[in-house]
């Protein structure tokens, strides 16, 4: 009986190391955010840019918090997205001019679709998921589409004017402060993701994800962690419409556009599932090489974003990863043996001369 205590109280305070360890900031990731932050500050000039990529960074790590975490596929998250936005607008339009408490809204809006709709998404297996998504956000593209009295129909909903961000930094024309708005948006966001991840619940959703049925037997309630989980990313999606409904100030019937959700699956893709990150690198590039394609060819702009994907494919994203850590590894050695041959034709500090 003590062996036992003992082997369970060990169990205990390994899971308690690994939960810390998944839950403490490393070097490299504080230096990310502060450099994407200066570069936002440092070019203002690409504001607008800077604030789709906080947008769709943001969508696509809603998609990955159930199909990189927790395997659940779709091809409808847009419908989340869509709800967002257009919740966020109508509230702007009837009054409530505060930005943030809008997010606010448009997430319980979105959370409470998703949590609506997670009972039929989860029947079924993944064929059935990929259907129902799908046909939920065609439906609910379809009454967007003819409730045009509170909508705007095919003309969109116009005039959203959300008030100042926190009462004193109104938007502009060129997008600074919505690009801001949207990069702390996504940084806080960001942060509660991670916390979800790096807990129990989210481990045990990585263990549904692996094997649904030995995660039922060792007594996670599979279905309940399944329908949090959908429930909390349709949260972030409807953040990330609603954030795009405030920096825009307009909502058309493309943000439940299947195009839309898409592109989100396009971007993980890119970036890779599963560890959170991947939503933003994604991001960055699909948006880095629509601008640079569709600068140089702007009809053609999407051949060229399909051809990257294919080439990525055929060339394994993991296999290019591994390169470039070896040809910065090969890079950091070389920079340091030049260092120290330097060092070794230097006169020490006490030496005559």
């Amino acid at each position: 009986m003590a062996q036992a205590t003992s082997d369970i109280a060990a169990i205990e305070a390994g899971l308690a190391r690994a939960f810390v360890r998944r839950a403490r900031w490393r070097l490299s990731e504080i230096l990310f955010w502060i450099a994407a932050l200066l570069v936002i500050l440092a070019w203002p000039s690409r504001s607008l840019l800077f604030n789709e990529i906080a947008i769709l960074a943001l969508f696509a790590l809603s998609l990955d918090l159930i199909l990189g975490h927790a395997g659940i596929v779709s091809l409808g998250h847009a419908a989340f997205f869509g709800t967002g936005a257009y919740v966020a607008g109508l509230l702007t339009k009837e009054g409530l001019t505060d930005p943030t408490l809008g997010l606010a809204i448009a997430a319980a809006g979105a959370a409470a679709l998703g949590f609506a709709t997670s009972f039929l998404v989860l029947r079924g297996a993944d064929l059935t998921r990929l259907m129902v998504t799908l046909g939920v956000a065609l439906v609910l593209f379809e009454i967007a589409n003819q409730w045009s009295a509170l909508t705007g129909g095919a003309d969109g909903l116009q005039g959203v004017a959300p008030g100042p961000v926190l009462g004193f930094f109104g938007f502009d024309i060129f997008g600074r402060t919505a690009s801001l708005y949207s990069f702390a948006t996504l940084f806080l966001m960001f942060v509660l993701a991670r916390r979800i991840a790096a807990s129990p619940f989210g481990l045990s959703l990585c263990a549904i994800r692996d094997n649904p049925l030995r995660a039922a037997a060792i007594g996670i309630p599979v279905s309940r962690r399944l329908i949090a989980i959908y429930t909390v990313a349709a949260a972030f999606a409807g953040v990330a419409g609603a954030l795009l409904a405030q920096t825009t100030q307009f909502v058309s019937l493309d943000v439940f556009d299947f195009a839309r959700s898409a592109d989100v699956l396009l971007v993980l893709i890119i970036g890779g599932t599963g560890y959170l990150y991947g939503g933003i690198f994604g991001a960055v590039a699909f948006k880095v090489l629509q601008d640079i394609f569709s600068a140089i060819t702007p009809q053609h702009w999407q051949f060229w974003i399909g051809f990257v994907l294919v080439a990525l494919v055929l060339a394994r994203r993991e296999r290019l990863a591994r390169l470039a850590r070896k040809a910065l590894s090969r890079a950091a050695m070389r920079l340091g043996i030049a260092i120290r041959v330097a060092e070794a034709g230097l006169p020490s500090p006490g030496a005559d001369t």
